[in-house]
């Protein structure tokens, strides 16, 4: 079992160009039943160094919301610069007018099972971010 980061955007944009050690955009197919609850029409499937979407930042739940790491939870720095490279990815895609949601699924849950989220990037850092278990992230950058 692993997770499962998926993103979609409005831009046509190649994401594989954007794609590196520690963060890969690539072709969702083998997710095709998770992407149908993306909004927008261009899908990636979002992989790390592990090979899955395993080596981010995740919790199981919101409960401690976001924030920066902490030296009571460790975490391991490669997962802290994969997940600050994802969100720049989407920062960037915010600021060029496209829109972007993305979920994180452990284990493939059903569209029912997953929790909405808006995420304003203004009000967040990158240090901040992090995935939750079984959310569906709706980016904006309001201010």
């Amino acid at each position: 079992m692993c997770y499962v980061v998926l993103l979609s955007t409005s831009s046509p944009a190649d994401l594989s160009a954007d794609s590196n050690a520690l963060v890969r955009f690539e072709n969702p197919r083998r997710h095709e039943s998770l992407t149908q609850s993306l909004h927008h029409p261009y899908k990636w499937y979002v992989g790390s160094s592990s090979g899955c979407s395993c080596s981010f930042r995740h919790l199981l739940s919101s409960e401690m919301g976001f924030g920066k790491p902490e030296p009571w939870f460790p975490e391991e720095p490669e997962n802290l610069e994969a997940t600050r490279a994802f969100v720049m990815v989407v920062r960037n895609l915010l600021s060029a007018g496209h829109k972007v949601d993305c979920l994180n699924s452990w284990n493939a849950v059903a569209d029912g099972e997953l929790t909405s989220l808006e995420v304003d990037l203004n009000r967040i850092s990158d240090e901040e971010f992090r995935f939750f278990e079984n959310y569906h992230f709706h980016f904006t950058s309001a201010g």
